[in-house]
């Protein structure tokens, strides 16, 4: 039996249509065109204070180090550029742990199952040098609750990191409440907050966070660059990670990437005045998804049906006879888990870690939608599902 044919298109639709917003976005035209002058004429190294050159990009980069903390409700000077969310999330938890230690602070950490491998793999990394760190077990809908969290804190527990929103499932963590428990017993808080820049509010005037990770290629802007929300607090006290010339007051030592930092500001300055216009446009767009999914049979939505951003659904799918519903997808571009994770045989970690099946974990697919995403490709996905499904579902119940 032969796979079947896919969908007759609309003549407008372009092709691949691109529903992996969760792993990039494309750069942003407004941020592209912001970005082309500091690769040219505004060539200055911001390091350089003798000349106009330096000036010129040290206001840029201290322009978007402004833009950063506005969309995030932080001060300026409280935003450390990095080369990402990765060397953000090494510097808060590394950077904390180490210093901390170095203080008779303690040596417990305490993280969740299905956070981001960069944070997982840095709590490895610091077993290994003698911390202890628990793992918190997720409940079937993605979440941690405040009372398992409690449970978990000790005398020496030095500092928690939670990630915001789940980058496979797209669950909201409750960052506020968690915040105030560890604000209570003097631990260091860390969020990854990753993939929830730009598409939720995020306000650092409220929330008690003492660190949060940011990347610009999730909000529209480039690759390469990040930044580390550090809160003004004496008593904060960071390692770097990086020796050399002492850049970014000591904790991130480096030559700025202007043209990348002020594509990054760009974005996030962006992602603000359409936050809310475009999260309702989005939550619309998902919900019809999943109307025209929901129905079909052996379908199983993956997390909280409530506490979750507008922009994911992660949705497991019955096997076919040709593998996977996502290779199927022709033309479509979809996720089975984390971009960092994809070429991976093995099911999603994090599906195993809320109680999915690995036969469950493996047929998941994750539809993330963005500013592209139109209602001519919602339907025209969940009318190639629909074919795929019922032309081949092993079971013959589809």
């Amino acid at each position: 039996m032969n796979a079947p044919a896919p969908c007759r298109p609309p003549a407008d639709l372009r092709f691949p249509i691109y529903l992996d917003y969760g792993a990039t976005t494309p750069v942003d035209p407004q941020v592209a065109r912001v970005m082309c002058d500091f690769l040219t004429d505004k060539f200055g190294n911001a390091a350089s204070s003798s000349h106009p050159f330096g000036w010129e990009a040290r206001r840029a980069v201290e322009h978007a180090r402004t833009q950063v903390a506005g969309l995030v409700g932080a001060q300026p000077g409280e935003i450390v550029w990095t080369s990402g969310a990765t060397e953000s999330n090494n510097l808060a938890i590394k950077g904390t742990a180490h210093a901390l230690r170095a203080q008779g602070r303690g040596k417990h950490l305490i993280t969740v199952a299905t956070e981001h491998k960069a944070v997982l793999d840095t709590m490895n990394t610091l077993e290994k040098s003698g911390f202890d760190v628990t793992y918190l077990q997720p409940g079937t809908d993605g979440l941690i609750t405040l009372e398992q969290f409690r449970a978990a804190l000790r005398p020496d527990t030095l500092l928690a990191s939670v990630m915001y929103v789940n980058n496979e499932i797209g669950v909201i963590q409750p960052i506020a409440a968690l915040g105030e428990l560890c604000a209570e017993r003097g631990i260091v808080f860390h969020v990854d907050a990753v993939q929830a820049a730009g598409k939720i509010v995020i306000d650092l005037t409220r929330l008690k966070v003492d660190l949060m990770s940011f990347s610009a290629h999730k909000v529209y802007g480039p690759k390469g660059i990040g930044a580390l929300y550090v809160r003004h607090n004496p008593a904060l006290t960071l390692e770097a990670q990086i020796d050399g010339g002492g850049h970014e007051n000591g904790m991130r030592s480096g030559t700025l990437a202007t043209h990348q930092i002020v594509g990054m500001g760009e974005a996030f300055a962006l992602a603000g005045q359409l936050l809310a216009e475009e999260g309702q446009r989005i939550r619309a767009l998902r919900d019809r998804l999943w109307q025209g999914l929901a129905e079909l049979p052996g379908v199983q939505l993956n997390g909280s049906a409530e506490e979750r951003v507008p922009h994911n659904l992660n949705v497991s799918f019955p096997p076919t006879r040709y593998g996977t519903l996502a290779s199927q997808l022709l033309g479509i571009a979809v996720s089975a888990g984390s971009a960092c994770n994809s070429a991976a045989a093995a099911p999603s970690f994090v599906l195993l870690a809320i109680g999915r099946s690995p036969e469950v974990a493996r047929n998941a697919v994750r539809f993330s939608l963005g500013r592209g995403t139109t209602e001519a490709e919602i339907d025209y996905v969940v009318a190639t599902v629909r074919q795929v499904l019922a032309h081949d579902a092993i079971d013959g119940t589809a």
